[in-house]
């Protein structure tokens, strides 16, 4: 007769161990990668160095959190499955947001592929996407401004290619967006489902469909070339075309067959609910190979051309710096505050310690200091030689001193452009707070800064500039948004609540590095310290889609070289600069680059040390050399 009774030495399995498994499975079979190896963890999932990753399922599993794991697992197999990364590179547009709206689309693509032939998939991706703009929310989004065009478009092409509605969370976002979009792109909109099994013929009509929104650009020759060879033989694709698509319904019953099979493992709900942190939920057409994800395409800079003196806004009227308070009304800011700590609350604790660290640096800077050769006070060792030859040498004595420590003010400008949503502006607005706080002990000023734009697109600058008949050359074309989150003089205690409303949806937008850079720079000028350290957080180069469609492709960034070069070769302030997932060691001298947002804390923190330490070698006072003694 057997036994239920486990050995003594087994190791307990975790309740959500089958339904992992299970899972990974699953995607395996879809993705037809059998070798593809699977990951569960409290951080973006997504697809990373050819491992899949996942959110990490609670230990109490219902039905709809069950569902959205498997959708987030479903959308990377299918992407897996029907992308191909070369054809993808060869049609992405090089703008910014062009380049956003096409990865959304894409992405609607593949999942449109699953859902159409798997039930199931269907209903796992749409609790995926309903969570996902739950988690954003996008249900409170009232102005077409906030609104992120790609995701609206993303949901109308799935609405479509599957017939299903948008997810509830995200019917407010879709109406804002979908007149406009069923108007210009309506007809190109109906194209799609004939050809949603070849991607290089829905990427063209992607293009158009780009066009129709002004949004489109010059295709390149390589891309014209291949669109000649597919003319030639359209024929040929359209009947084979027809017949993969018989042999793929083939494929897909026994894909359907091992997911049902695989699905049907869920275990029964055990123990306590431990969920994953909402910002580390990726967003899906985020889920690109890193090929993929890189920044957008920019052209070779030429040599010898001017760096900065011709760099102007066309207009700058509607550009506004303003505080962080008049953004938002006071409850909102208790709100998004709350959701901050809420969010990282296990990050405080490891900033805090790196903090305390960089305090207790400080702190002893200030105290250990002495004054030598004084005629009272306690007998200095190094000078015992003296005593010896001269008992009655007054100067042999040392008295410990508070020093006059360095008046100091650190300015930490923070990017607050729509790349950095999620994790990143969270940990970033999380380290600047508690770094805020620590230096502000210490006697040292902190003001933190944030950059952004008003607008997508261009915004009163472009209307303008439509207005004016389209000069040519028009320089920077977009609305600039500079914040102020804290001032230097400022008591930290006043400021907390205003890093929370980096949290808001919608606040952030494009990114003007080289101006903010500048605006920056000059606050600290303004400055009596006279030590000053400045600071800057940022995820990529800078990128304003309006301003680089009518200029130069390295316009923005031109004008960032030659003002970091001015402030490095020119400006008592000290420059140093972190980029989060983006090198910027191209740009500035004093810089680190990150992987992972969970790095900003110690980096910040380390940098922060090293420079003061410097500082302490130079300004200790140098001790008197003991003098040689003849016989």
């Amino acid at each position: 007769m057997s036994s239920n009774i486990k050995p003594k030495g087994a190791a307990k399995e975790a309740p959500t161990e089958p339904f992992k498994r299970a899972v990974g499975i699953c995607l395996r079979a879809i993705a037809a990668k059998n070798d593809l190896e699977v990951s569960f963890a409290s951080e973006r999932p997504g697809l990373a160095g050819g491992k899949a990753r996942l959110p990490e399922p609670p230990r109490r599993l219902n039905e709809r959190e069950a569902a959205i794991v498997r959708g987030h697992a479903d959308a990377i197999a299918l992407r897996l499955a029907c992308h191909d990364p070369a054809v993808h590179r060869k049609l992405a547009p090089g703008g910014q947001q062009a380049r956003a709206v096409f990865e959304a689309i894409e992405q609607a693509r593949v999942e449109a592929i699953g859902a159409r032939r798997m039930g199931g998939v269907a209903k796992n991706l749409a609790a995926m996407l309903d969570d996902r703009f739950h988690r954003g929310k996008f249900d409170e989004i009232t102005d077409r401004a906030d609104a992120p065009l790609e995701d609206a478009l993303a949901m109308v092409v799935r609405e479509r290619l599957t017939g299903q509605t948008p997810p509830p969370m995200a019917r407010k976002l879709v109406d804002l967006w979908r007149p406009l979009i069923e108007e210009r792109a309506g007809r190109d909109l109906d194209r799609l489902e004939r050809v949603l099994n070849d991607q290089r013929r829905f990427g063209d009509v992607v293009h158009d469909l780009l066009d129709c929104l002004d949004m489109g650009e010059d295709r390149s020759s390589e891309s014209d070339e291949d669109e000649g060879e597919e003319g030639e033989d359209r024929n040929q694709k359209d009947e084979a075309g027809q017949d993969g698509e018989a042999s793929d319904s083939a494929e897909s019953e026994q894909m359907t067959a091992e997911a049902e099979a695989s699905a049907d493992e869920l275990p029964d709900s055990a123990s306590e609910a431990v969920d994953a942190p909402a910002t580390e939920m990726a967003d899906d057409a985020e889920m690109a190979d890193s090929e993929t994800a890189a920044e957008p395409w920019r052209p070779r800079q030429p040599r010898n051309e001017p760096r900065g003196p011709d760099y102007r806004p066309f207009t700058a009227r509607f550009d506004e710096i303003v505080g962080a308070e008049e953004l938002c009304e006071p409850e909102e800011l208790d709100r998004l505050r709350g959701y901050l700590d809420k969010q990282l609350s296990h990050l405080q604790g490891v900033v805090a310690r790196l903090a305390n660290r960089l305090q207790r640096l400080l702190l002893a800077q200030q105290n250990r200091a002495w004054e030598f050769d004084l005629e009272e006070g306690l007998l200095d060792p190094a000078r015992l030689s003296r005593v010896i030859v001269d008992p009655l040498h007054p100067l042999s004595f040392k008295r410990e001193k508070d020093t006059d420590f360095r008046d100091t003010v650190v300015t930490l400008l923070l990017d607050n452009s729509g790349s950095m949503r999620g994790r990143p502006i969270t940990v970033a607005a999380t380290c600047a707070d508690i770094l805020a706080r620590t230096l502000e002990r210490c006697g040292v000023k902190v003001e933190i800064l944030g950059f952004t734009t008003r607008a997508w697109k261009g915004g009163q600058s472009r209307e303008s500039w439509l207005a004016a008949g389209k000069p040519a050359n028009p320089g920077r074309l977009n609305d600039l948004r500079h914040i102020i989150y804290k001032a230097a003089d400022a008591p930290w205690r006043r400021a907390r609540k205003n890093l929370g409303l980096m949290m808001r949806e919608g606040l952030l937008k494009e990114n003007i590095d080289g101006e903010a850079l500048d605006w920056a720079h000059k606050r600290l000028l303004a400055r009596a310290e006279t030590r000053k350290i400045l600071m800057m957080i940022s995820d990529g180069a800078p990128v304003d889609d309006s301003t680089l469609s009518v200029n130069p492709g390295n316009y923005l960034e031109r004008h960032l070289r030659w003002v970091i070069e001015d402030i490095e070769t020119r400006s008592p302030v000290e420059l140093i600069a972190i980029g989060i997932g983006h090198d910027v060691t191209r740009y500035y001298r004093r810089a680190v680059t990150i992987v992972d947002a969970e790095e900003l804390g110690g980096v910040m923190t380390e940098k922060l040390a090293e420079l003061f330490e410097e500082h302490a070698v130079e300004d200790r006072p140098r001790r008197e050399r003991p003098r040689r003694l003849h016989a």
